[in-house]
């Protein structure tokens, strides 16, 4: 099983991970063996890069000597109710013996096994799920700068378009995205279709506009914020509360609260941070972090801002404490809150 990372590198794939990591797979193929790839890449990366890989390195070919195929991770950091055994497992092979045995490993794994037509198949299945999710987040995220100049409540607009039982999905705005996943996989996508192609990928391209310019119009939201209470940015106080870029989760990587924090030390702010769940963090030596969360803590702040909306939080001693929170995620209500 080969489960690395694949960032872009100057906005094109960079699969030196998978390739190393294939190589080092490599030195132990035998024959009937099986090799999975979990990796998120573009289709045609199983058959075009891991199978000649494998074949240079170990003398055998796939398909004929051993199994290939690939089978996309479907990890949801903090859902209690989908964890690995019970979300459906997407399963294909380079030809059909191997579809069979990287089905038959994984559902040893998992509850229930999908299997699709090739490993293109597989690949693509897995940038549709992340780049829908992409395009339906840049969706609503331009949707509430679009409301709040119209002094709409987008949160109020959300929630009841979601009461409508056909034809809606709900999607939350946010001061980002972040992960693994969301920043990256639809460019992948995107990347491929135009090198092989020469088609952009329209959609992509205006959702990565969108959620990417996210933290600097919550910073600016903020600095807006700041002013109608009569306090420059420039030395104020600022608390953020979540450095995550999910609820519930440890991983900072991508995560938006990065790029606001910057945004906000770049405005001369004093920024402080809170989060439980998050370990060492990039930022620390800019930022003090706040062990606990206190009244005393949150009374010192001229701004509270809610970016990632852990449950450990005590958000009634927020919004008891605060003289101003600025909330991204819609986690408290009150005369002092200003939402996203």
């Amino acid at each position: 099983m080969i489960t690395v990372p694949t960032p872009l590198r100057d906005g094109a794939p960079d699969l030196s991970f998978v390739e190393s990591a294939a190589s080092a797979v490599a030195a132990h193929v035998r024959p009937g063996c099986t090799v999975v790839l979990e990796s998120t890449t573009y289709p045609g990366t199983t058959e075009e890069i891991i199978a000649p890989l494998l074949r240079d390195v170990s003398g055998l070919a796939a398909g004929t000597d051993f199994h290939l195929g690939y089978s996309p991770e479907r990890i949801d950091p903090g859902n209690p109710e989908w964890d690995f055994r019970r979300t459906p497992k997407v399963v294909s092979g380079i030809d059909p013996a191997s579809a069979i045995a990287v089905q038959a490993f994984n559902d040893q794994l998992v509850d229930e096994t999908v299997l699709v037509r090739g490993t293109r198949e597989a690949e693509m299945t897995k940038l549709l799920e992340n780049t829908f999710r992409h395009v339906n987040i840049a969706l609503v995220n331009e949707l509430t700068i679009q409301a709040a100049a119209l002094g709409v409540d987008i949160w109020d607009v959300v929630r009841a378009a979601s009461t409508k039982p056909f034809g809606f999905m709900p999607f939350r705005p946010g001061p980002g995205v972040g992960g693994h996943c969301l920043p990256i996989d639809p460019s992948y996508l995107s990347w491929k279709i135009e090198h092989e192609v020469g088609i952009p990928s329209r959609f992509v391209d205006i959702a990565n506009d969108i959620n990417q310019q996210m933290p600097r119009h919550v910073v600016d939201r903020v600095f807006r914020g700041l002013n109608e209470r009569g306090k420059p940015a420039k030395g104020s106080r600022i608390l953020v509360l979540g450095l995550a870029y999910k609820q519930n989760s440890s991983d900072a990587t991508e995560t938006p609260a990065t790029l606001v924090i910057r945004g906000l030390l770049g405005l001369g702010a004093d920024v402080v941070a809170h989060d439980r769940h998050v370990g060492a963090y990039e930022l620390d030596a800019d930022v003090r972090r706040v062990a606990t969360l206190d009244a005393a803590e949150l009374a010192a702040a001229d701004a509270v801002v809610v970016l990632t909306a852990h449950d450990d939080i005590d958000y009634e001693l927020v919004v008891a404490n605060a003289s101003y929170v600025f909330d991204a995620r819609h986690a408290v209500a009150g005369d002092n809150v200003e939402h996203l």
